[in-house]
């Protein structure tokens, strides 16, 4: 499987650490009744974003995007050697998955010139340090590292509170070897590179947004955890530092980018948005994601349904969904065999 997209001049790619099951969810959605779940278990099933059991499947990914000019990681997952007794799957994590991952896509970590944050949650600034003779060590040696001012004097704020060990060993430590590059909202990277505010998981939360002089790519970070949440925009994970305004962050961003030639690609689970996919009607199931989402007066509807076509409505666009393998052969496939996977 390719873990390689292109648009505009860019050249993108998936550094997978680990795709695994996580919470149920019902409990990592604390809006999401039993019965709004039966509805959309199928195609969530079908998409391989919820196992058998009901626990939602996240991918835990960084980014590479290669412009003319700068090589760039967007959020570096969870680390290697990181105590976090909380979760099993991470806690002192000895594998060299995310390492090889790196290689494999033809990548040194010499080769990186920024590593930038969507924010600083334990999963997003893992791989900012490496163990070395027992100190915390930048893993990127050549990378200035970019850290959202509001992201950043949030955490803190918290550490100064009660420690925060992702903050501690993950963040503090690149600051001291100053590779840090602490930037408000109008900072950008060149004229590839541009950060989109999008508060409500956390206070500092952003996306980047990519393209020369147009946004030809957008990484949202966990502006969304699950491909149901752009069904229903207005469910929150719990882990939302303000649920509300989580949910007008992402309806805002869903409604921004709906029916345009972007590239959205999200942290959290396995597809990209494009504007290139199969037309507005088919039900597009690939790992991770589905096709035709239409934003109406309601709830965002992922599965395109006689209810939201139907009601009067207009919609105000369509997100189609595609993993950055789907091509036009997968999408004839798809129309012959009702399957896009070879």
């Amino acid at each position: 499987m390719s873990l390689k997209l292109a648009t505009g001049d860019l050249t993108i790619h998936r550094i997978i650490e680990q795709e695994t099951t996580f919470l149920a969810a019902l409990e990592m959605l604390p809006g999401l009744t039993p019965e709004l779940l039966a509805e959309n278990r199928p195609w969530m099933r079908e998409a391989g974003a919820i196992d058998a059991d009901d626990v939602l499947i996240l991918c835990f990914q960084s980014y590479i995007v290669k412009t003319p000019h700068h090589t760039i990681l967007i959020d570096s997952c969870i680390g290697n050697d990181k105590p976090r007794p909380l979760r099993p799957k991470w806690n002192m994590k000895t594998d060299d998955l995310y390492l090889r991952a790196l290689a494999a896509a033809g990548f040194s970590v010499g080769d990186i010139d920024f590593v930038m944050c969507t924010h600083l949650h334990v999963d997003h600034v893992g791989w900012n340090t490496r163990l070395e003779n027992g100190r915390w060590v930048p893993t990127f040696p050549n990378a200035r590292y970019v850290f959202g001012k509001t992201e950043f004097d949030y955490w803190t704020e918290q550490h100064a509170k009660t420690p925060v060990p992702p903050f501690g060993d993950s963040v503090l430590p690149i600051v001291a070897a100053n590779r840090a590059e602490i930037v408000r909202n109008d900072y950008a990277i060149g004229d590839h590179a541009r950060i989109l505010p999008t508060p409500g998981h956390t206070p500092g939360h952003v996306a980047f947004t990519f393209g020369r002089g147009k946004d030809d790519a957008v990484f949202s970070g966990d502006l969304m955890h699950s491909p149901l949440q752009t069904h229903y925009p207005e469910l929150s994970v719990k882990f939302d530092v303000d649920q509300a305004q989580a949910a007008a962050t992402r309806r805002g961003f869903l409604e921004r980018y709906c029916d345009n030639r972007y590239a959205v690609l999200h942290r959290a689970f396995s597809i990209a948005l494009r504007g290139e996919n199969p037309a507005p009607g088919q039900r597009v199931f690939l790992r991770g994601g589905l096709a035709n989402c239409r934003v109406g007066k309601g709830a965002l509807s992922a599965v395109p349904t006689k209810r939201s076509s139907d009601d009067g409505t207009p919609p105000v666009g369509t997100l189609r969904f595609a993993h950055p393998t789907f091509n036009a052969s997968a999408a004839r496939r798809l129309s012959r065999t009702g399957s896009a996977c070879d």
